[in-house]
């Protein structure tokens, strides 16, 4: 072809907007200069500079329609902050976007969308490496220490009020709980159980309290009110239910490794899931066993306990305590940590009412107000109240949790050592 040729000499300069998009793409495709070389070569030029521009229009909406680019632009501080496809895929679920929706994008599934855009996005340079295996035997060392210690700490402090009299009794118990009361915080700040967000623990502190004392008292209400309250506590006659508070601060650590296996295995699921349908069935049956899990070592704990002390082992209160604090504490870890203190902020104001109703019920013309509560321990006695409390804060929490934790976006920034662990 002539016009090749011509190519190699110089052109005459020519003006900015000399050059417009028909002439470009028929001087790519046909090869020639802008002139040609002849009659024939500009009628072939001119036939192929027509037949382009009738589709260019669609080959301009084809590159123009890029849902995916779309999305991606929507999407942008989620895609360069990701450090994986699964992050991405998380995070597009937490928005609403499901496996129907992908379908629009041409994808099969949110994960096989969030992998295209997760290789679409422009990286200069790499991600900060995770944290590789070696140290995840210290990290898992050091939290489950941490997790021991309110178990540890309590149970030395019931043994010191056992064994103490007078004011050495109450130093021993003050300086107890103190000490059980910084080892859960600790606890709650570190490993599986620990979370970013910060919630108050006032509601938590209540509802142990009351599993200490709320039985003694609520005695005390029904047998005649302040009057029959004790002198004080020098003698020691205030009752206490120590067996379930000490079952429940030893459970802290059988609590953390249920997390931890949680986390981890739901990451796994994570990666391994094809479908957020996929994804909810497979963790759900996960979630229970967990749950069931911890629940057969809380009631093992509550058994020697009550035997060691020398109590009743107080199950239906203790394992209903047990597992409304243990699933508050996962949906805290995953994100949902509002749902969580509204109910234990309800069950601590249940229990409170208990004792109100009660002692107001006392006063001229307000019998009625304490006949639910005399009721309820006619039947079931003063555990009922406690028991029924927190039994209905878990069933609310475990409907809650089994549609919140199962979804992607619970786990897609898992903690660090879900992460790092690998538990064989």
């Amino acid at each position: 072809m002539s016009g090749l040729g011509e190519l190699d000499r110089p052109e005459t300069p020519r003006t900015p907007g000399a050059w417009d998009e028909p002439s470009r793409r028929s001087l790519t495709d046909v090869g020639g200069d802008e002139g040609g070389t002849d009659e024939s070569g500009s009628r072939d030029a001119g036939t192929a500079a027509s037949s382009r521009d009738r589709q260019s229009p669609t080959r301009a909406r084809r590159s123009n329609a890029d849902p995916v680019k779309a999305l991606m632009h929507h999407h942008r501080d989620l895609c360069e902050r990701a450090v994986d496809p699964l992050e991405i895929a998380a995070g597009l679920e937490a928005h609403g976007v499901t496996d129907r929706t992908a379908a629009r994008f041409r994808h099969r599934d949110v994960f096989s969308l969030a992998e295209e855009m997760y290789a679409r996005v422009p990286r200069d340079d790499d991600p900060a490496p995770r944290p590789t295996d070696p140290p995840a035997p210290r990290v898992r060392a050091a939290w489950l220490v941490l997790a021991l210690l309110p178990g540890v700490l309590c149970a030395a402090t019931v043994a010191g009020l056992r064994l103490t009299d007078g004011r050495p009794r109450l130093i021993a118990a003050a300086a107890g709980a103190l000490a059980v009361t910084l080892a859960l915080r600790a606890a709650l700040r570190r490993g599986p159980l620990g979370a970013a967000t910060r919630t108050t623990g006032t509601w938590t502190c209540w509802l142990v309290g009351y599993a200490l004392l709320g039985d003694g008292l609520l005695r005390t209400a029904l047998a005649g009110g302040p009057d029959a309250l004790p002198d004080g506590t020098a003698d020691g006659a205030w009752p206490l239910t120590a067996a379930p508070v000490v079952a429940l601060t030893l459970s802290c650590a059988p609590a953390a490794v249920c997390a931890h296996l949680f986390a981890v295995r739901a990451r796994r699921k994570l990666a391994s899931s094809r479908g957020l349908a996929d994804f909810s069935a497979s963790v759900r049956p996960l979630l229970l066993g967990t749950f069931a899990l911890y629940m057969g070592v809380l009631t093992a704990l509550l058994t020697l306990t009550g035997a060691v002390l020398d109590e009743p082992a107080a199950h239906p209160q203790g394992l209903a305590l047990g597992a409304l604090l243990l699933l508050a504490r996962l949906l805290t870890v995953h994100g949902h940590a509002h749902s969580a203190t509204l109910v234990l902020t309800a069950t601590a104001a249940a229990e409170g009412a208990a004792l109100a109703t009660l002692f107001a019920g006392r006063l001229p013309g307000c019998d009625f107000l304490a006949v639910p509560v005399d009721a309820l321990v006619a039947v079931c006695g003063p555990a009922g109240v406690p028991t029924a409390a927190c039994g209905l804060g878990a069933l609310t929490l475990l409907v809650h949790a089994s549609r919140r934790l199962t979804r992607a976006s619970a786990h897609a920034h898992a903690h660090a050592d879900a992460a790092t662990d690998r538990p064989g």
